[in-house]
Formats: structure tokens, C-alpha cells, sequence
């Protein structure tokens, strides 16, 4: 089996200006999958109070429709949360209204084409072990064996309604109030 390797991890941002409208993430290699984990989107110090808007392309950056992702605002919302939202390359993010700067920052993660086959392998691996565990802790068997035996032993017991008598005398004799009762109160 192949020695197991560990997602490659990255920090990826952009700047979204006047002077630069358009901030794209892709990349060229097939050796691995890659994603963009987005984190954050937010205005600059700089920033003017307007409206800036932010859009989301898919695909090739020569597709013009996107999908309006934040509107942000120096007064009112300056940053966004985007954790959550995994994106695959090409991506682009483009500013359609605003002289910003707004800043995008995600996290680029980089896997192995053939990363998911190994951990279902590893997974079925640990499911036969636990199964292993399981038959070699031979105490549980007996234990549910016991409970069955209990069973058939408290079917027998309810048979008789003479268990349920001495609940009954309890009742008809209820405990009697005295100077016993209470004591350790100070009174």
C-alpha cells in the first residue's frame, strides 16, 4: 500500500481594485484535485462609503454572468464570513460595483487524484478490526445468554400474583406518623 500523504494546504488571496477588477484561481496541474476553502472578503482601510459588489464566476472568466456573492459597505458591513464554501478551479471573483480595495482570502487545498480510494480502504481496514475486537471479547456473548435466562426466570415470577400481595399490604398499612419521623430538624 501506498505510504498515505496529507492534503497540501495554502493561503490564497486576492485584491479586488479599481485598477484590477477581476481576481481569478485556478491552476494547471492534474496531478492533484485542488479547492479554494473561502474564508473571508472584506474592504480595505482605504476603502470609500459606497457600495462595493462582489461576483462569483465559474469556469472560464470569459463566461460574463456570475453570481453576486457580497455587497460591502465601509459603514455597514466591511468584512464577510465565508467559511463554508469550497470552490473547484477556475474561479473567478470580480468587482461590479466599487473602487473597493476588497480582499479575498481562502485557504487552496491540493489532494491526490486516487486520496479518497485510500481512505475507504483504511476505513474498511478499521471496520474489520473493530469486527475482530468484537468477536475476541468473548464476555458480551455470555452477557446477552444471562439476560435471556433473566427473562425466563421473570416470566415464571410473574406467574404467581403473590409478589404483588406484599405491595398491596404496604398500602393498606401506611407508615405511621410519630415522633420518629423528622428527627435531626430542631424540632
Amino acid at each position: 500500500m501506498n505510504k498515505q500523504e496529507k492534503p497540501l494546504s495554502t493561503l490564497w488571496g486576492c485584491e479586488l481594485s479599481e485598477s484590477k477588477k477581476e481576481g481569478t484561481f485556478k491552476t494547471d496541474d492534474t496531478n492533484h484535485q485542488h479547492q479554494l476553502a473561502l474564508r473571508t472578503m472584506c474592504l480595505g482601510a482605504g476603502a470609500k462609503e459606497e457600495f462595493n459588489i462582489v461576483a462569483l464566476i465559474t469556469g472560464e472568466p470569459d463566461n460574463s454572468k456570475g453570481i453576486p456573492m457580497a455587497t460591502l459597505h465601509a459603514n455597514g458591513m466591511p468584512t464577510v464570513n465565508l467559511s463554508g464554501i469550497d470552490l473547484h478551479p477556475p474561479v473567478t471573483f470580480q468587482l461590479r460595483s466599487g473602487a473597493g480595495p476588497v480582499y479575498i482570502c481562502g485557504e487552496h487545498v491540493a489532494l491526490e487524484d486516487d486520496f479518497s480510494g485510500i481512505d475507504s480502504v483504511d476505513e474498511e481496514m478499521e471496520e474489520e478490526e473493530e469486527e475482530e475486537e468484537e468477536e475476541i471479547e468473548s464476555p458480551v456473548k455470555p452477557a446477552k445468554k444471562a439476560t435471556a435466562k433473566n427473562a425466563n426466570v421473570a416470566g415464571k415470577r410473574k406467574k404467581p400474583e403473590e409478589a404483588d400481595e406484599p405491595a398491596s399490604d404496604d398500602e393498606k398499612n401506611p407508615p405511621k406518623k410519630g415522633k420518629g419521623r423528622g428527627r435531626g430538624r430542631g424540632k
